[in-house]
């Protein structure tokens, strides 16, 4: 064994003890966290997932140029793994080599040649784009700033002393490969740099060898203290996040677990450790807050900040809490209030854009829901004029101030049974609170249940049984109060047999679809643009022949399309009408920006930056259309607001996909 053998072994036991140290730590700290959180589940699934998010990189090639670019350094540095692997076993046996494997050299070889060019150009533009071009959402603290910079230059000498090694070796053997090398950039480059002669090459490579060792353990130690920890926890985070979290289904809070001190969370202790992971897993790349669109009005919210302060706060409190302390200063802060401000918290709409673009699969609203059922249930600090939504809803099932008693009003003359006359209905239409009570979305309900009274559906509502779904109370934090609504309307609808259900509401249509079963409520829910669609198919609605001449936009509703994936079924409903021209905006499907009113923020005020109903109309109206489409009774609230806030309700009307099909129906 050489001298230089035993240094590398001291050398390299050393490095992998303090990384697993470092690693060791972290673990600890994710768990302080208290909340339970099973995520062993499906395991196939799982699997196939991790398969597509982080080898396929599929969420970052959303965005061609910086997903191209990550796509490099990533699969450059999967690649360089066998050139790493090479260089460490000769640390410990200094004549190996991967050359006597044939063709599997060559493709080696082939490969960190290609890739160490493209990579390393993938480096410099990345370092442009952050520091000379200052793209937005890469602007962070400076500390985030230099971290990035010495990582993306971390990067670059690896495939400095990748080369190097090569280059010299090149030489070392009279410029002639070896059998198998197809090396086409270093062995180009090794006679330039070799030029004045081949004495030094043996020692040049002794010299690259031990800077790509060096740089490699010194890499993967300082990652734990990084935010580039995603590097080791991208694949767990996305192994473990939701199965279902594409539709980010909130998990109920066991409101009789006595031993429950906090509902939600105030701190980092009250967090699940996925959570905890969540934070350590961020790299700050700010695509979330580049899509948020609270941060795109102008308002204090970044989800990216979110997760760093939960990442911050765990470091900080964490070793505080494993060690025992209890009169240190830090233990007196809360991550509520103290780091997160409530403001922050309350501007969220719930649009799950953050969540769609995350490329690591971290679940950002988990975090603020459960902190924001901290201050409803635990401290009951929330926004004064939520005092009476919560009321209404708790008294009158609605979150408006309306007499339940008025709930199926708009059905009068319209021939509608109602399930407590006849329980025989081939399915049940929920109305949702804004179907039954809002003035103008009344008359959406009454076009939706003419088209299937045209279609001669058998349906059924049940009238002034139906309660509000739960769905606002919940965003809201107020999980009590939604279990209140939610159990109650499961009973009703079971003691009727209810097994299929339509509703004209995303909101309503999420709930039930997705977050009733929580309760024991399993029903086939289906959108009414869903059931348009159907019945246009099928010949049972008929559409008139002559020329609509409509031009119009159509508006995605969050809950609709990122939660649960119908953007197709407005869109083919639409493009059946005849003479119907439908014109994009620049933001559309599981890019759509949402109209500003999930989440409970329809009953908020705006306290700071522009309305973000008004951010969203005015990408409708550069589209040049006469009207605006819409699928959901807060999006037209919020649209219309927007309209009439740029005096245009004389040039451009807000309609649902129901009112567009009746009125170009036979």
């Amino acid at each position: 064994m050489e001298l230089k053998n035993i240094i590398f072994i001291f050398f390299f036991v050393f490095a992998i003890g303090l990384f697993t140290w470092s690693c060791r730590k972290l673990i600890k700290y994710m768990l302080v966290a208290k909340k339970k959180d099973y995520r062993f589940d499906q395991p196939l699934k799982r699997i196939q997932r991790v398969l597509k998010i982080v080898f396929g990189q599929s969420k970052l090639l959303r965005d061609p140029v910086a997903g191209t670019l990550h796509f490099l350094i990533f699969w450059g540095f999967m690649l360089f793994l066998f050139a790493v692997s090479e260089a460490l076993i000769q640390g410990f046996y200094s004549p190996f080599t991967l050359a006597g494997t044939g063709v599997f050299y060559s493709l080696v070889t082939f490969v960190q040649d290609i890739f160490g060019l493209l990579v390393f150009i993938a480096c410099l533009f990345a370092l442009y784009r952050r520091f000379v071009q200052k793209v937005p959402r890469l602007k962070v603290e400076r500390s985030g700033q230099l971290d990035a910079a010495f990582i993306l230059i971390m990067i670059m000498l690896v495939v400095i002393a990748m080369f190097g090694e090569n280059i010299s070796l090149i030489a070392e053997h009279n410029f002639i490969l070896s059998h198998y090398g197809v090396r086409p950039i270093t062995a180009w480059l090794s006679p330039i740099i070799y030029h004045g002669g081949v004495q030094q090459a043996s020692t040049y490579f002794e010299i690259f060898w031990w800077m790509h060792v060096t740089v490699v353990l010194g890499f993967l130690n300082y990652l734990p203290y990084s935010k580039h920890l995603h590097i080791l926890t991208s694949i767990p985070n996305t192994y473990f996040a939701n199965i279902d979290s594409i539709r980010n289904t909130l998990k109920p809070i066991d409101l009789e677990d006595e031993s429950i001190e906090v509902f939600g969370a105030a701190d980092i202790d009250n967090f699940s450790w996925k959570q905890i992971l969540d934070g350590y897993t961020c790299t700050e790349c700010g695509r979330c807050t580049a899509v948020c669109p609270a941060a795109t009005a102008g308002k204090s919210l970044s989800p990216r900040k979110i997760m760093v302060d939960i990442r911050k706060r765990t470091i900080e409190k964490a070793p505080l809490i494993l060690d025992g302390e209890t009169g240190n200063k830090v233990l007196t802060k809360v991550l509520v209030h103290n780091y997160i401000s409530d403001k922050e918290l309350w501007q969220c709409t719930t649009c799950m854009a953050c969540v769609q673009e995350c490329p690591v699969m971290i679940e950002h609203l988990d975090s603020i829901i459960d902190m924001r059922r901290d201050l409803v249930l635990t401290e009951a600090e929330f926004p004064n004029n939520l005092n009476a939504v919560f009321k209404s809803i708790e008294t009158n099932f609605t979150p408006w101030a309306f007499n339940k008693q008025d709930r199926a009003q708009w059905a009068e003359g319209m021939n509608i049974k109602t399930l407590a006359e006849d329980s025989d209905g081939e399915i049940l239409f929920w109305v949702g609170c804004a179907g039954s009570f809002d003035n103008r979305y009344k008359k959406v309900t009454q076009a939706f249940a003419t088209l299937m009274q045209k279609a001669k559906i058998d349906f059924r509502i049940l009238g002034t049984e139906e309660k509000c779904n739960g769905d606002v109370a919940r965003r809201l934090g107020n999980e009590y109060l939604a279990q209140m609504m939610m159990k109650e309307n499961i009973e009703t609808l079971n003691n009727y047999g209810v097994k299929k259900i339509v509703t004209a509401c995303p909101h309503c249509f999420n709930s039930l679809k997705n977050e009733y079963k929580q309760f024991g409520g399993n029903y086939e829910v289906i959108h009414h643009t869903q059931m348009i669609e159907s019945l246009l198919n099928v010949g049972k609605i008929e559409l008139k022949n002559s020329n609509s001449n409509i031009q119009l936009t159509y508006h995605d509703s969050c809950y609709l399309g990122r939660y649960n994936h119908v953007y197709d079924s407005p869109r083919n409903s639409l493009k059946k009408i005849k003479g119907l021209q439908l014109k994009e905006m620049e933001r559309n499907k599981s890019k759509g920006m949402c109209c500003g009113a999930g989440g409970g923020r329809m009953f908020l005020e705006d306290e700071e930056g522009e309305s973000i109903n008004v951010v969203r109309t005015e990408e409708a109206l550069k589209t040049n259309v006469g009207t605006i489409a819409s699928a959901c009774p807060f999006c037209m609230t919020m649209l219309s607001d927007g309209v009439k806030h740029f005096d245009k309700t004389d040039d451009v009307a807000v309609k649902d996909i129901a009112e567009i099909v009746l009125e170009n129906s036979k």
